[in-house]
């Protein structure tokens, strides 16, 4: 199976259990491909905001050890950068209408992932890594990119041509919104949470009715905490009582899921339906 993700940090949010699971079988093949060094984000620890975009720009290069450290914790050993290392650079967001939604920034880096330009040769850069390890199944992200980042939306372009030219099961990550309540709502009942517990809606989800694949991550609870904790610049977590909440830049509370789900061929991701 090959995973495609925009940024590091991605691949443990969205995927994290659905990796560890994966990469924990001898029979199964795992190849993550990131697509950015994630050069624009934010960075939650004062002692590291030095490292910023705005600030040294040297981010990414702090974040190629973020991401090697979850990939150990996920079990994770086959991982590209798409065309290289920093061959593409995060084209950052600007923020757009009600709650976590992203939309592409005015201005774009001449080497930013999202520019028209870099289109092609990021298919063909994918599609290489596609013909080398044939998947029977690549996941990635909806047309939407989940929230709107012009990275996540070009890396479901990107992957979509992809698979046109080399055919493997697509699959996009999704939440359902009744998966997504319910883990909120333990959130909201747990004393002592110390993020912001978000407004309906505020997080993005999509209608149960397009979930066609759920999978069972409680097992791997453990591996996916030590990954998340890995991306310490990107991403805050807090535990307790066996209540685990995380938190990005912006301070909103999330639910760590014990399921991931994703919308795609019937079948089920694993080809036995589920």
């Amino acid at each position: 199976m090959v995973f495609v993700h925009a940024h590091p940090d991605d691949e443990t949010l969205a995927t994290g259990g659905t990796l560890a699971t994966l990469a924990a079988d001898p029979d199964t093949a795992v190849t993550l491909v990131t697509c950015t060094l994630g050069e624009q984000g934010e960075v939650i620890p004062e002692s590291l905001r030095g490292l910023a975009a705005e600030a040294a720009d040297q981010l990414g290069g702090y974040r190629i050890g973020e991401l090697s450290g979850a990939c150990a914790a996920l079990g994770v050993t086959d991982h590209r950068f798409l065309g290289g290392t920093g061959r593409w650079r995060d084209s950052g967001m600007a923020l757009a209408g009600h709650g976590v939604r992203a939309a592409t920034p005015e201005v774009l880096h001449p080497r930013a992932f999202a520019a028209p330009q870099a289109f092609d040769e990021q298919v063909d850069a994918l599609a290489a890594v596609l013909a080398e390890v044939r998947p029977h199944v690549v996941v990635t992200y909806g047309p939407d990119g989940g929230y709107g980042h012009p990275d996540h939306v070009r890396a479901h372009e990107v992957t979509v041509a992809a698979v046109a030219r080399v055919p493997a099961r697509l699959f996009f990550t999704v939440i359902a919104r009744s998966t997504l309540d319910a883990g909120l709502a333990e959130l909201a009942g747990t004393p002592g949470v110390p993020f912001r517990i978000p407004a309906p809606d505020e997080l993005p989800s999509v209608p149960d009715a397009e979930v066609t694949t759920r999978v069972d991550v409680s097992g791997v609870r453990g591996a996916r905490i030590a990954a998340m904790r890995a991306h310490a610049t990107q991403i805050s977590v807090w535990e307790q009582g066996g209540v685990v909440a995380l938190a990005m830049s912006n301070g909103v509370a999330q639910p760590l899921l014990d399921v991931e789900e994703f919308s795609g061929p019937a079948g089920g991701l694993f080809g036995d339906g589920s």
